[in-house]
């Protein structure tokens, strides 16, 4: 619509300054002549908005205007509250800061706006961990933030899970990542990816860094799970899946991708495994709901199992124990 598109025209002015008509057309997506007409019509209401001419040219607002509209569709409101993060932000040290700018927002919102970010947040509340997987505490990570922001160098004993286990590195933090309730810290040289939980010993150093301009947090971390998927499940496994099996994850879309149904209604698929150990126990899960026909060393090993708890139950049921 157009008022939406004029607003997006004085905040996009409001918040980067000079731009030129061409890069505020591919920013909305339209034509530069509609950006004209549409300038035109923001000059016309009275906003102090001016162009210039030549190769460094642009539109511009007159320095220190500032408009108190926040161009927010309620989607876009109930969105703002439902995307808080109390609960990492605190964690950060921002937790006063977070609470006290949505407060500023609240305020700035019309009332028909306001009802509906009031009435999101009141319905609706993000916990990111899973139920058995509590965020791990990281004491370290409010000074990992500071560093990320003022491009400091850190010196730390980090903990792996191979030998040696204590190691020391020098990290040039980029940002940090937090997923499924767990912080990882995206460091060059490299760059590469370190749990912040796992950090022992840290010390700021009074050296500071050059962040790449190129680098792309979000592009990174796209990239990096994409690799550890791929190195993470090496292995495959063919299996015989019973209707409504109860699948998840990695072996929910192979299954779904290649599976094939049978006459009895069960499903044969060929799934990844991370190894054979990982594969024996995730498969256990399952109870009666799987069989493995390939590999056979995983398929043996789950049937050696499989007549362990037959004889120690048995042997239970047998003496009649309650």
């Amino acid at each position: 619509m157009k008022s939406s598109r004029l607003v997006s025209i004085l905040l996009l002015l409001q918040t980067r300054g000079r731009m030129t008509a061409a890069q505020l057309a591919e920013e909305l997506e339209v034509s530069v002549r509609t950006v004209y007409r549409d300038v035109e019509a923001l000059s016309s209401a009275g906003v102090p908005l001016y162009g210039d001419a030549g190769h460094a040219g642009g539109y511009r607002l007159l320095d220190g205007y500032r408009t108190r509209l926040t161009g927010l569709t309620a989607d876009e409101a109930e969105a703002l509250f439902l995307a808080g993060v109390p609960g990492p932000a605190a964690e950060l040290g921002l937790g006063s800061v977070l609470a006290a700018a949505q407060l500023k927002v609240r305020a700035a919102l019309p009332a028909e706006l306001r009802a509906h970010a009031d009435r999101i947040s009141g319905r609706f509340h993000l916990d990111a961990p899973g139920w058995y997987a509590d965020g791990e505490q990281a004491p370290h990570l409010a000074a990992v933030a500071d560093a990320v922001w003022n491009c400091r160098v850190l010196h730390v004993v980090y903990r792996r899970w191979r030998e040696p286990t204590d190691v020391e590195r020098r990290l040039e933090p980029y940002g940090l990542v937090l997923k499924a309730g767990r912080w990882y810290v995206v460091a060059g040289p490299g760059p590469r990816t370190f749990r912040v939980d796992q950090i022992l010993e840290l010390v700021t150093a009074r050296e500071e860094f050059t962040r790449p301009e190129a680098f792309d947090l979000a592009a990174y971390w796209t990239a990096y799970q994409r690799d550890f998927h791929d190195r993470l499940y090496r292995g495959e496994a063919v299996v015989r899946l019973a209707p409504g099996a109860a699948l998840s994850g990695p072996l929910a879309r192979a299954v779904a991708a290649n599976g094939r149904t049978g006459d009895d209604g069960w499903i044969r698929a060929t799934v990844p495994i991370e190894s054979v150990d990982h594969a024996h126990g995730d498969f256990l899960r399952l109870g009666t709901d799987i069989e493995v026909l390939q590999p056979s060393e995983l398929r043996e090993r789950i049937a050696r199992t499989a007549a362990e708890l037959a004889e120690r139950y048995g042997n239970f049921a047998a003496r009649g124990d309650h």
